[in-house]
């Protein structure tokens, strides 16, 4: 049996694969991998599908992308649940680059050493296989493995010295989530295509970056390449598979209606034929929150759990605005220097604590003048935000004079027409009246506001220090300052909120 193998597995490895189903022959037979092919869930991606995209250097036509308007081959993110399978296909994935792309060369970069030792430990175990032992030049250090025609891969440490100077044909990022964002800027300048083997095993490699994780933190690494950023460093294709697309086939005699991981499954496991245990996820399931499950296995949206804002939802929250005569035109605005400066635009519909305040346009730039920003805003203010703010809700700080102009941010705001507020809270107070109003719908944003959609998505405490209630500073918080001094400013005259600390 074991010879009859070995003869199969000289013939796969003296054709490289052309098709999905060779490929998937090659990896079923040779690897020994059950790797799903069709994705249980509706907008997510079969694994298969990633490692087709990744392999077939051209990008294969007819694979079920997650992002298919996607025209040009780059690099790609994978989002999966935990125990999906995505180290491993990482692994395999190598493999397949190092057996049929000769002198190709991969570096697998972690979101510690530890991790990055996960998939290369996978790859040498791959390695082991029946038939795939002859391929390797000598024996595999800690770090490295080599193939006799060339192919090399090696893992990098988690550090700038480790990612800086390394020029490779592709780099393969797993639990990203951890990334030092500094790290990932420097990993993005690592990879260079090239022309690898000779003759008939010439293949041409191209430079790509891959970005393999969970995604358990709302203002972390891999919410942001998801969500689209405008961002050089952001791939070009999103791959995501959950637990319902890898579990294995669930036993026609199991009643679905008393099943605990119905609500999100809904039968399909019975046409399902991936590799996860069913017996292992109802354990798991009752050993996890709701919130970690629903981030790290059914991979809907990362934990709330550090959210300054956990209560927002975009399908409940963020509305086109309606033609309702608005009671009040007003505006928040938080000055920025090296950091950007906001301005957001808001129509007031209704009076007193019901009034719905819905947010319809936004402005954040850097690298401007305040009497910059002042001129650009104005123009906006014709073109799409529509009346102009009958006052301005600003950070008190704003009343300090500048060292150069003698003048301060308010002076010039009022030198400019505008009415200015600017009532002293705390931070928590305004918070506080946000989450409230967000309980309550009385806060709305219009789709157009992207940038403070995602800033009330990230904007989030330190998880690392529970007793420390400032918000960090680290991005988001621009948006959601203006959004603060505006609300706490239109409701100076409505009495006194209870602060409490979400828990």
């Amino acid at each position: 049996m074991v010879a009859k193998l070995n003869r199969e597995v000289r013939t796969l490895l003296a054709l490289r694969p052309s098709t999905p189903g060779q490929l998937h022959r090659f990896v079923h037979r040779v690897l020994g991998l059950n790797v799903p092919r069709e994705a249980m869930s509706a907008g997510h991606a079969p694994p298969f599908a990633y490692l087709c995209d990744a392999f077939f250097e051209a990008g294969e036509p007819g694979l079920d992308r997650v992002a298919p308007e996607s025209t040009t081959f780059g690099d790609c993110v994978v989002w999966a649940n935990r125990g999906g399978g995505k180290t491993m296909l990482g692994a395999a994935a190598t493999l397949l680059d190092m057996v049929f792309k000769p002198g190709v060369q991969v570096r697998i970069l972690g979101g510690s050493l530890e991790q990055s030792s996960k998939m290369f430990e996978h790859l040498v175990t791959l390695f082991d296989r029946p038939g795939l032992r002859g391929v390797l030049a000598g024996v595999p250090t800690q770090r490295r493995v080599a193939t006799v025609h060339g192919s090399v891969v090696q893992v990098l440490a988690q550090s700038q010295r480790s990612v800086r100077g390394v020029r490779v044909h592709k780099l393969r990022c797993d639990e990203v989530e951890e990334f030092d964002p500094e790290v990932w800027q420097a990993a993005q300048l690592v990879t260079r295509s090239g022309w690898c083997g000779e003759g008939a095993h010439r293949v041409w490699v191209n430079g790509r970056v891959e970005a393999l994780s969970t995604m358990h933190r709302p203002f972390g690494m891999m919410s942001r390449l998801t969500r689209g950023a405008d961002d050089a460093s952001t791939p070009d294709t999103v791959f995501r598979w959950n637990w319902v697309d890898v579990v294995e086939r669930c036993p026609a005699e199991r009643v679905c209606e008393t099943c605990v991981l119905w609500s999100d499954c809904r039968g399909r496991a019975k046409q399902a034929s991936g590799f996860m245990q069913i017996d292992d996820l109802i354990r798991q399931w009752h050993r996890t929150s709701a919130d970690t499950w629903t981030a790290e296995m059914a991979c809907h949206r990362p934990k709330r759990r550090d959210s300054v804002y956990p209560n927002f939802s975009v399908s409940r929250h963020v509305v086109e605005p309606t033609d309702d005569e608005p009671t009040l035109a007003v505006g928040g605005m938080d000055f920025g220097l090296r950091s950007p400066t906001v301005m957001l635009w808001a129509r007031v519909v209704g009076e007193g604590e019901s009034a719905v305040v819905h947010v319809v346009d936004e402005y954040i730039e850097t690298g401007r003048t305040l009497s910059e920003h002042l001129a650009a805003i104005e123009q906006q203010t014709k073109a799409a935000a529509g009346a102009r703010p009958v006052w301005l809700g600003v950070d008190p700080a704003g009343r300090q004079r500048n060292s150069h102009t003698g003048l301060t941010d308010v002076a010039l705001l009022k030198r400019e027409g505008y009415g200015v507020r600017t009532m002293r809270s705390t931070i928590r107070e305004g918070i506080e009246r946000i989450r409230r109003r967000l309980d309550r719908n009385t806060l709305r944003i219009a789709p157009r506001c992207v940038r403070l959609i995602e800033a009330m998505q990230a904007y989030h405490f330190d998880a690392d220090r529970l007793a420390n209630n400032e918000p960090v500073k680290d991005g988001p918080d621009h948006a959601c300052d203006a959004l603060r001094y505006m609300i706490i400013n239109l409701e100076r005259g409505s009495g006194a909120v209870a602060v409490r600390q979400w828990a």
